[in-house]
């Protein structure tokens, strides 16, 4: 059987009609546009190829739809532990404030009570110095002051005593909760390790499967490759807009005069397609 080309099968008979070259044309560019238009013009062989194609593609999505989960749902996981992991550090960060400043209202303490104790005993010598040169009245006066410094030391001595006594509770309730805050941030760490892990194995099988998935819709392809006949799909399409087979015969030269003796003058055709 004679192979069809295009030369030979979009002609017109009118010299100045271009319908089978706008056929042609029409063709080429309806190459370009979506797969609907281009399997309309494709052979019955390369209707398979087209959806092996689609099957792969959508191969993809699948995976990329299946990976966007995946990163979902470790999203999710990690808002969850961020939120708990916040009211912890929230709770720490507050003992710590506390303890902190518990500190030095304690470190101030105990200056304030060493100093006290300096001037009930700078007192004492005082006095103590002047037992026997000073009169009545000074010695009153001296022992008046020894007893307010005294007062005074007494009373930087418990203040000082108490704030250890505050600070000795914050540091005990500051070790318990730092056992606990650590043991669940251990807790939490080994659960992220641990779903990291799992997220890191099941996106690799998910990426070995599409592997797999993608050498069987290759193969797939090539085997559609294999059949294609660009010959039959060149003539599926002759026979589908083919316009003729006879080019337009050649336009005469027609003597007016003659034409005027013989028969009534003839027109060339209008322009137009």
């Amino acid at each position: 059987m004679r192979e069809l080309h295009f030369k030979d099968n979009f002609w017109n008979t009118e010299i100045i009609s271009t319908v089978g070259y706008d056929s042609i044309i029409q063709h080429l560019n309806d190459g370009k546009r979506t797969s609907t238009v281009i399997t309309t013009y494709c052979s019955l062989t390369l209707l398979p190829l087209t959806l092996d194609v689609l099957t792969f593609g959508l191969s993809h999505l699948h995976l990329a739809q299946t990976m966007r989960e995946e990163a979902k749902k470790l999203e999710d996981f990690r808002e969850k532990q961020k939120e708990a992991r916040k009211k912890v550090e929230q709770h720490m960060d507050a003992l710590h404030k506390q303890k902190a400043a518990q500190y030095k209202k304690t470190a101030d303490a105990k200056k304030t009570y060493e100093q006290k104790c300096r001037d009930k005993e700078e007192a004492e010598q005082n006095m103590n110095r002047n037992a026997t040169t000073s009169s009545s009245k000074q010695q009153e006066k001296l022992y008046a002051k020894t007893q307010q410094a005294k007062q005074t030391a007494e009373e930087a001595d418990r203040i000082y005593s108490h704030n250890v006594s505050l600070l000795g509770k914050l540091r005990e309730e500051w070790l318990n909760e730092h056992v606990k805050a650590c043991e669940f941030f251990e807790k939490q760490e080994v659960e992220r390790i641990s779903t990291l892990r799992n997220v890191v194995w099941t996106h690799l099988n998910h990426l070995s499967q599409q592997c797999v998935t993608s050498d069987e819709l290759y193969e797939e392809v090539r085997k559609s490759l294999e059949q294609c006949n660009i010959q039959e799909d060149i003539e599926h399409f002759i026979n589908l807009r083919r316009t003729g087979d006879k080019p337009p015969a050649s336009v005469p030269y027609e003597n007016f005069y003659n034409n005027q003796r013989s028969a009534p003058t003839r027109s060339l055709p209008t322009a137009g397609r």
